[in-house]
């Protein structure tokens, strides 16, 4: 099929790639002509056969408002708007509503996978109408990991993205865990070697995942991540997973603490934060600072 793609940054970019190795046809904009297949959306859309499908993988709120307001003037009945990106899920009913008036399907869809997406492929957790879905799913199929599972149809609009929110929000948990654990291990003088205690969990234990391993990862680079100020920014979805429990009446101790954490890094350079700046490099390729 052919699928228009807005946003070619970290996800976006190896996502075009994807999907092209899988025998699809994409055409990407970006607002950096050297990422570009296209000078703009409007020769994004005239260069799509119609009914169209356009994904958005730009940054939520402002960014991806104004994407989707442009895209509503420019597609026709039919047509179909896919959000990428993190945005909240209360945004996904409303950019519903506003596509639809115009005849314009939507649907939501929370990506998991950073920068390791490319070759292990995406998680995907959409939401929206079957018949919207349908037309998306041949890129569905393209970017999920290979084998039975990796990508779920979650319910109706906003599901996706709230299902990844709350993906996020355990993520948050599992790596404020192994944080802890690890400074912990660093400060007492009986354990002589941490990181290869690290190691030893990755077989065979519960605690064996794929953040161990990028933990593993991080302390083969930066054995004390000496080099790492112990400051982690946190992306919003942390919040919003709190602010839905509360809505909700669900205790989420584990979540709320470890986003807490998060706050108290900007105040001290906290050792348990250089661990988690570390992982969200590794699986996400986000920013760290240095020490």
């Amino acid at each position: 099929m052919e699928l228009g793609l807005v946003g070619l940054g970290k996800m976006g970019g190896n996502m075009r790639e994807r999907i092209r190795r899988a025998g699809h046809t994409v055409i990407g904009y970006d607002r950096n002509p050297d990422l570009a297949d296209v000078h703009s959306l409007e020769e994004l859309v005239g260069k799509l056969k119609g009914p169209r499908v356009v994904w958005v993988m730009v940054p939520a709120g402002a960014a991806t408002q104004a994407t989707i307001d442009e895209l509503a003037a420019l597609l026709e009945p039919g047509d179909v708007v896919v959000d990428g990106g993190n945005s909240r899920w209360t945004d996904d009913q409303k950019h519903a509503v506003e596509l639809g008036i115009k005849g314009i399907g939507f649907v939501d869809c929370g990506v998991s996978g950073g920068v390791w997406g490319l070759e292990n492929g995406y998680a995907l957790m959409y939401g929206g109408d079957k018949e919207n879905v349908a037309k998306v799913q041949p890129v569905f199929d393209a970017l999920k990991p290979e084998g039975d599972f990796g990508s779920v149809h979650a319910g109706k609009v906003g599901a996706g993205h709230f299902a990844k929110m709350v993906h996020n929000g355990i993520e948050y948990a599992m790596m404020q865990a192994y944080a802890e654990g690890w400074e912990l291990l660093e400060k007492v003088d009986s354990v002589t070697d941490v990181r290869e205690v690290f190691r030893s969990w990755q077989e065979g234990t519960v605690i064996r995942s794929w953040l161990l391993d990028l933990a593993v990862n991080a302390l083969d680079e930066d054995e004390h991540l000496d080099k790492l100020k112990g400051y982690a920014q946190d992306s919003g979805e942390g919040r919003w997973t709190v602010e839905a429990a509360i809505d909700h009446a669900v205790p989420l101790p584990a979540i709320t603490a470890s986003l807490f954490a998060r706050f108290a890094s900007r105040q001290d350079d906290s050792p348990q934060m250089k661990m988690i700046a570390a992982l969200r490099n590794q699986f996400g390729g986000h920013a760290v600072e240095k020490a």
